[in-house]
């Protein structure tokens, strides 16, 4: 472990601030006065996690979760501090005030630290067992254990058998967080079966997505020069544990059937995955589709696409597949973006699928099994009514996921978790007396 200076002043400091000082939270918002009140003086929460242009899930979901939040309650009050991995550093936008340095433990004791003297409200710990440091990420306990004000933890993993340094730093995070924040039933019920946290603590936020128009792939085609195709989409950052060698392995039989269709597979490699091989795994996609005939069939983008390309890719797609290899993911946000653009969608049953993807509102077929990907894909490109119905079930089902909604949600986690703090000392009421107390506060601003 680290043990050098701890001064934020020091050049080698690894906590490089970025502002001075917190900014206020503010109170300016319109459209969320009916839903979700706004709170009875300025609050400033810091949000710790990766940011963009960090290229990683987890910071493209703090950058639109800090996005809806600041779309819902103002700029002012919101702040975070971004996790660089080794041997990197990232022009990050000005709501990035500090920087935290993965693998030294004295730059989680320094940001722990200075949210106490800066007087921040609350913490929003976005948690991922890989983006910090020390076995299974512990490293964060370092910066938890110091904290003075409440602490809401969004948790992105959760492993129904945890190694023991997992479950360790599982049941931490979970004593030291006031609140944690799951995007699943399925995740909730193992952090309360494995994990032994009461039901009582837990919020559960579907994963946000965009609030996109539901149209129809054609309209997307042209501008990507898939005009006349049958588009089949996989995006997101590649490794090798996402199974797209299956989709590929499925395509010869697919395309005998339906000879225009194309796979395209949107997204860089991960950028820890390319560090440790390259593109190994890109490498290995391209030479099974040569070696199967269909390497013109087979689409790459190789690159971290924006939000607007995005939009366009997925708007494009007829079906859009997730083959991944493995169960226990607790969550998937392509998935949840998918579904958010009325795709019609295949996937395996990792825990998120299955829960998504129920009663109608998408196809599941088994673990790394080709055929039944050509045999389900075939099926949707024969029947329109079959896959529109299944876009249609998907796009009403995501309304509850846009990210007006997962900011507001977030909010009531915030003041509940503020509620529940001051409760032991000060209130001697339930606390939710204490939201409708704050509630009624709020609407009065």
């Amino acid at each position: 472990m680290s043990t050098q200076n701890s001064s934020v002043n020091s050049q080698q400091t690894s906590l490089m601030l970025r502002g001075s000082r917190p900014p206020v939270f503010g109170t300016n918002s319109a459209s969320s006065l009916q839903t979700i009140p706004r709170t009875p003086r300025p609050l400033r929460i810091a949000v710790v996690g990766n940011h963009l242009p960090r290229q990683c899930g987890i910071a493209t979901f703090t950058t639109d979760l800090c996005d809806a939040i600041t779309a819902e309650y103002g700029a002012e009050g919101l702040f975070v501090a971004a996790v660089n991995d080794p041997q990197s550093s990232y022009g990050y936008p000005s709501r990035v005030r500090f920087e935290i340095t993965e693998a030294s433990i004295s730059s989680y004791r320094e940001t722990a630290h200075y949210l106490n003297v800066a007087n921040v409200d609350l913490v929003l710990l976005q948690h991922e067992y890989g983006i910090y440091g020390g076995r299974a990420g512990s490293h964060v306990l370092e910066l938890l254990k110091h904290l003075t004000m409440p602490v809401v933890t969004t948790l992105h993993t959760v492993l129904r058998q945890p190694d023991p340094d997992q479950r360790m730093v599982m049941q931490q995070i979970a004593a030291l967080s006031d609140r944690l924040i799951v995007m699943s039933e399925y995740s909730s019920r193992v952090l309360h079966e494995v994990f032994g946290v009461p039901g009582e603590k837990i919020d559960l936020i579907p994963h946000g997505i965009p609030d996109l128009p539901f149209v129809e792939p054609d309209v997307y085609k042209d501008s990507l020069s898939l005009g006349g195709k049958a588009v089949l989409l996989t995006f997101g950052l590649l490794s090798p544990n996402k199974g797209f060698e299956s989709v590929i392995r499925a395509l010869p039989q697919i395309l005998s059937r339906h000879s225009n269709v194309v796979y395209v597979i949107a997204g860089a490699t991960h950028p820890q995955v390319r560090a440790r091989e390259g593109d190994r795994y890109r490498d290995q996609l391209q030479a099974m589709a040569r070696e199967l005939g269909v390497e013109r069939e087979v689409i790459f983008h190789n690159r971290f696409v924006s939000p607007r390309e995005m939009a366009a890719l997925v708007g494009s797609a007829d079906i859009y597949i997730t083959p991944y290899c493995h169960e226990a993911q607790a969550v998937s946000g392509t998935l949840a973006y998918a579904m958010g653009a009325g795709k019609a969608i295949i996937s395996t049953p990792y825990w998120h699928a299955a829960e998504l993807l129920d009663d109608g509102r998408g196809a599941l077929v088994p673990f790394e099994d080709p055929a039944a990907i050509a045999a389900t894909a075939i099926e949707l490109l024969d029947s329109d009514a079959k896959r529109q119905s299944m876009r249609k079930r998907a796009y009403l089902y995501s309304r509850q996921m846009v990210w007006n909604r997962a900011a507001q949600s977030y909010m009531r986690s915030f003041l509940r978790a503020r509620a529940n703090r001051l409760q032991p000392v000060h209130l001697k009421f339930p606390v939710q007396v204490v939201e409708l107390g704050a509630t009624s506060q709020l609407l009065s601003v």
